[in-house]
């Protein structure tokens, strides 16, 4: 028997879970249809287990080689990472329950299964009824929406020739479930999710090489960060190839090793190392869910929407890392949020992505919002930078993290901040203070009226925002 509802979603993930409860709490009749778990990639495979494997590394990396520092003598430091990999599953088993509580809070009807959107059929007239192949064996169920949102996300993006194996060519899915570390690894891609696994497993003791097609890592942030991060990297003994164009076709496994070539500006080099990481970006699931019985397009792998994430077919919307740009957790959520407001009040909420906080989990983090100073120079702005490191903050002595920097980028005209940009301890935490400047349009001199408390890491945001007109106290 066919359900009728006023929204159906695709798609269980951040972007989705959050437009349910959204639908529900604007007395839509919801419900979501979810092939795997309810919290998709980020619960189960990219942001919450891979921030608690990162954090078991800090702890790990504190007590193998920094506690001494602080007066605390520890001996006989061991990894036992089968419990590392333990204390990351609970973590994402409560997280799940949560989100499980928060359908039933919601009275949202989860359908466990695969669906797919029907075309034309004696249902409806219109593309549009979804069809939900349940796993548990049963009989397909059919939902009859007035709304469709499709939140498929993405999956791991893989290199032609370069068969991935799950043992020793991996993706970001396979590490995850990693039962004993390598003792090297190759990483390809210097990406935001390379990066962090640089910075990961070289804090649990493993070789890293990172092989990067271009000339830098992480290409999307400020260069004064970049190179901050790279030195910092290659200090802890990560090794960082750029301009390195990989030779597909020389991969082989030989003794349990992985060997592949790469044309490294002029020079052919060849590495070895226990296992191949991929981390070569992701891309959109869009097959096989039904797109070709509707008017839906698809550009460069992506479902394409409007300001208002609808698709072509104006009842059928699209959000997350299915219809690409930002692929960001949050990003997800707030374009679940605003497609949702339309269906349900009309208003339009239009996404700027100079608005939207990056975040970076490595060591040391890296966090940014807006222009870069290349991209703020491209577009003709004059400016005037604000930089002031964290050697010079009190609570980053006192915390024995002292690398890096808070840099403001600002408009001489206008004095509005363009951009700030971090590298430091916990600048994943600080950007949130940024952001709320960039959403209140606020300038350097607003960041610095506001009082912040001493010692504390925030600090640095008002230091870095009097740099801006060269009045930095401690510095």
């Amino acid at each position: 028997m066919a359900q009728n509802y006023d929204v159906v979603i695709i798609g269980g993930g951040t972007g989705g879970y959050v437009a349910a409860i959204r639908a529900a709490q604007l007395g839509l009749k919801t419900a979501i249809v979810e092939n795997e778990k309810l919290g998709g990639t980020c619960l189960h495979k990219g942001c919450i287990p891979s921030k608690a494997l990162l954090r078991s590394a800090e702890v790990y990396r504190m007590a193998n080689k920094t506690a001494s520092d602080f007066g605390v003598e520890i001996e006989g430091v061991t990894l036992q990472f089968d419990k590392v990999q333990a204390r990351k599953q609970a973590i994402v088993e409560q997280l799940s329950q949560g989100v499980n509580t928060l359908m039933k809070k919601g009275k949202i009807d989860v359908y466990e299964g695969y669906g797919r959107v029907l075309g034309p059929s004696i249902f409806s007239p219109m593309p549009g009824t979804v069809s939900v192949e349940l796993r548990n064996g049963d009989e397909n169920e059919m939902l009859l929406p007035t709304n469709v949102v499709i939140a498929t996300g993405s999956k791991p993006r893989g290199i032609e020739g370069l068969t991935v194996d799950g043992n020793y060519v991996m993706n970001s899915d396979h590490a995850l479930m990693m039962e004993t570390l390598p003792k090297s690894l190759l990483i390809v891609g210097g990406g935001v999710i390379g990066i962090e696994w640089a910075s990961m497993l070289c804090d649990f003791g493993v070789y890293v090489t990172v092989i990067e097609f271009g000339p830098t890592i992480l290409p999307a942030e400020d260069m004064d960060v970049v190179k901050e991060l790279t030195k910092q990297l290659e200090k802890r003994g990560v090794r960082i190839v750029t301009n390195a164009k990989l030779k597909v076709d020389t991969f082989d496994i030989k003794n349990d090793s992985v060997f592949i070539s790469a044309q490294v500006e002029e020079i052919e080099e060849q590495f070895e190392a226990d296992k191949l990481l991929l981390c070569v970006g992701r891309e959109a699931n869009t097959k096989g869910i039904g797109l070709e019985n509707t008017e839906i397009e698809v550009e460069n792998g992506f479902i394409k929407v409007q300001d208002t994430y609808q698709t072509k077919e104006s009842h059928m919307y699209a959000i997350g890392d299915v219809i690409g740009g930002l692929q960001l957790a949050h990003v997800a959520s707030h374009e679940g949020l605003s497609a949702i407001e339309h269906i349900a009040t009309g208003k339009i909420g239009v996404l700027d992505p100079l608005r939207v906080p990056k975040c970076v989990y490595s060591y040391p983090e890296v966090a940014s919002i807006g222009l870069t100073e290349k991209d703020a120079k491209e577009q003709g702005f004059t400016l005037k930078i604000g930089n002031f490191p964290f050697k010079a903050i009190g609570k980053a002595l006192v915390n024995g993290e002292t690398e890096g920097f808070v840099k403001i980028v600002a408009d001489v005209q206008t004095n509005d901040i363009l951009g700030i940009h971090m590298v430091g301890p916990h600048v994943t935490d600080l950007i949130g203070e940024a952001s709320l400047a960039k959403l209140l349009d606020a300038t350097p001199w607003e960041i610095s009226q506001a009082i912040h408390p001493h010692p504390s890491l925030n600090e640095v945001l008002v230091e870095s925002a009097l740099a801006v007109d060269n009045r930095a106290i401690h510095f």
